[in-house]
């Protein structure tokens, strides 16, 4: 009789390198009657092997994984398993990553500060197929896809790619070219090329001035 109740709960895995948010997350979505947690994972390594193994229905994402970057993980599900739904539950700033997620393949957008009272109903809003994210996010997409300049002032960091963005993020956290290239699966010389691209988006004279605003933005957005 459980088997037959459990095939009939929503599976969800959660993908969070601090175990205590995992925890978290878990307490909360198992409140539900209707859903279950049934897998973790803490790396995109260990996530991707999981999903192969048995697909959940939904995968909470957090963007930044000790093996690299959240976004690079929905993209990957989204190629390869297109039924599966995500959600991304984040610290980082959704003006900056809310629309990139979407694009990603990503269903919504949660911030980890609002994620006790925002996660249930995202999860349900994301598992009837309908986009989650904030009403300024929305109000900002519709805005900018027609044409509207309600929001021309944006930061230059919005400029930067995807991978642009990772490789930013990593510098802020210290981390030299070579581990930066270790930890996104790059060569060297591609994740020079991408520090290269920054410098001349943000308008950034050398390397130290590249390092120092990199670790500025880290320490804001912790």
């Amino acid at each position: 009789m459980t088997s037959h109740s459990n095939q009939q709960k929503t599976r969800i895995m959660i993908v969070d390198d601090h175990p205590i948010v995992r925890e978290g997350y878990s307490r909360l979505i198992e409140r539900e009657p209707d859903l279950q947690v049934c897998a973790e994972a803490d790396s995109k390594i260990d996530a991707i092997k999981k999903v192969m193994q048995d697909p959940p229905d939904l995968i909470i994402v957090d963007l930044s994984l000790k093996d690299g970057s959240g976004l690079e993980l929905i993209k990957d599900i989204k190629s390869q398993f297109k039924q599966i739904k995500m959600l991304t539950v984040s610290m980082h700033d959704e003006n900056l990553f809310a629309e990139r997620c979407i694009r990603a393949g990503a269903l919504g957008f949660v911030n980890k500060q609002q994620a006790a009272e925002q996660l249930i109903k995202a999860i349900y809003r994301v598992l009837e197929g309908k986009v989650f994210l904030s009403s300024e996010i929305t109000e900002r997409m519709i805005c900018r896809s027609i044409g509207s300049d309600n929001y021309t002032d944006q930061s230059p960091i919005e400029s930067l790619s995807d991978r642009e963005l990772e490789v930013f993020e990593q510098i802020g956290h210290g981390e030299t070219t070579r581990k930066i290239a270790e930890k996104l699966n790059l060569s060297p010389k591609t994740v020079e090329t991408y520090r290269e691209n920054i410098k001349h988006k943000l308008n950034l004279e050398n390397a130290t001035e590249l390092t120092r605003n990199a670790i500025q933005w880290v320490l804001e957005n912790k």
